[in-house]
C-alpha cells in the first residue's frame, strides 16, 4: 500500500470514527448572506471569517467532529491571532476537508433538473487544496423530484460527474465525499423519495466503478428517505429510519467506510432523531451510519451569536449542544430529554 493509499484509509476511517460526524460549514457566498440575512447581518468577509472563527474553535467540537468541509474563502482564513484555520483544525485533532464544485446549473433540455459544475480545472485545484491542508473534498448533485422528474438522463449526468470528481479527489491524495442529494421540497410521499433515493445511489456506485473509485476510500453523503416538505402527510420517524435504512442495504456495497447524511432541511432535532432510530435499531450494518449537517448543527449558534462578538461563548455552547446530540445518536443513545435539559 502506497504512502498516499495509506494516508486515504485512515482519513476515511477518522472521518467515521466512532461517536463522530462532519460539521458543514461551506456555505457559498449567495447561501452564506440568505443565512446572514436572517439575523440582519451583513455578509462582509470580516463578519464571515468571524463566524467561522466561531464554528472552527468551539472548545470540545473536536470530541464530537472529525472533519469540517470549509468553503475555499474559509480555508485560506485566519484567526482573529493569525492562526491559518487549517492549522487550528488540525491542532483540535479536525480534519480540514474542501467543498470542490461549483453549484448546480440548468440541465439542459431538462427543464426543473440541475447539473453540478466544477470538473474544469478541478485536478490544479485540488493539488492547491491538498497544500492548504485539505485532506478530504465534497461535491454535491441536487435530484429534484417533480413532475416525470428525476429523469433517468438528470441522474446520469449528475452521477457521471461525481465519479469524475472523486477519481480526480483520489489521484491527488484527497478522500472524495460523494453527496447526491434527492431534494424534499416537494409535495411527494415517502416512498416515491425512496425510489428516487434508490434509483439514483445504484446509478452513482455503477459510475463510481465505471472510473475506478475505490470505494474503501470514498464517503457517501446522501439525503434521509423522507416525504416532500408539501406532503400532508409526514411519514413518522420510525418509518423514515427504516426505508432509509433499508434502501441504504439495496444500493450501497459494505466496503465504504462509512455513510453520513445530510439534514437537508429537516430541523435540527428532527435531523438528530431520525438518525439516532436509524442507530438505536440496526446492529450489525456494514457501515457505521453519522452526519454531516449544515444548518441542522450551525442554526442555534448563529441565532445565538446574532454577528454580536458578546454572544460569542454562548453561540460556541448551543454548537457544542447540537454536536453532542448528534454524536449521541450515532450510538443510538439520544433522547428528547437531552433537549429538555440543554
Amino acid at each position: 500500500m502506497s504512502d498516499m493509499t495509506e494516508q486515504m484509509a485512515q482519513t476515511a476511517a477518522a472521518m467515521v470514527a466512532e461517536g463522530k460526524g462532519i460539521l458543514a460549514i461551506d456555505e457559498s457566498l449567495p447561501t452564506i448572506k440568505k443565512r446572514f440575512d436572517t439575523i440582519n447581518v451583513e455578509s462582509t468577509e470580516e463578519n464571515r471569517r468571524a463566524y467561522r472563527e466561531l464554528l472552527i474553535t468551539a472548545p470540545g467540537g473536536e470530541d464530537f467532529i472529525s472533519g469540517m468541509i470549509l468553503f475555499d474563502e474559509t480555508l485560506r482564513q485566519k484567526t482573529r491571532d493569525g492562526v491559518p484555520f487549517p492549522q487550528v483544525m488540525i491542532e483540535k485533532g479536525i480534519m480540514p476537508g474542501i467543498k470542490v464544485d461549483k453549484g448546480a446549473k440548468d440541465l439542459a433540455g431538462r427543464p426543473g433538473e440541475k447539473v453540478t459544475e466544477g470538473l474544469d480545472g478541478l485536478r490544479d485545484r485540488l493539488a492547491e487544496y491538498r497544500d492548504l491542508g485539505a485532506r478530504f473534498a465534497k461535491w454535491r448533485a441536487v435530484i429534484t423530484i417533480g413532475d416525470h422528474i428525476p429523469t433517468n438522463g438528470c441522474i446520469e449526468a449528475n452521477a457521471h460527474a461525481l465519479a469524475r470528481y472523486a477519481a480526480l479527489c483520489q489521484e491527488a491524495g484527497i478522500v472524495p465525499m460523494v453527496e447526491p442529494e434527492v431534494l424534499m421540497d416537494a409535495d411527494n410521499d415517502i416512498d416515491v423519495c425512496y425510489w428516487a433515493t434508490e434509483k439514483t445511489l445504484r446509478t452513482v456506485f455503477n459510475a463510481l466503478c465505471d472510473q475506478a473509485v475505490a470505494l474503501e476510500h470514498t464517503i457517501l453523503k446522501t439525503n434521509m428517505v423522507l416525504s416532500g416538505k408539501k406532503c400532508p402527510v409526514q411519514a413518522g420517524v420510525q418509518e423514515v429510519a427504516e426505508k432509509t435504512v433499508r434502501c441504504l442495504l439495496n444500493t450501497v456495497p459494505a466496503s465504504l467506510p462509512g455513510i453520513v447524511f445530510l439534514s437537508g432541511g429537516q430541523s435540527a432535532t428532527l435531523a438528530t432523531a431520525h438518525l439516532n432510530e436509524m442507530n438505536r435499531n440496526n446492529d450489525g450494518l456494514p457501515w457505521p451510519l453519522s452526519f454531516s449537517y449544515g444548518r441542522a448543527l450551525q442554526e442555534p449558534s448563529l441565532k445565538t451569536w446574532a454577528g454580536n462578538p458578546e454572544n460569542f461563548g454562548a453561540a460556541q455552547a448551543a454548537l457544542l449542544h447540537r454536536e453532542k446530540c448528534n454524536s449521541l445518536a450515532c450510538l443510538g443513545q439520544y433522547s428528547d430529554a437531552l433537549e429538555e435539559a440543554a
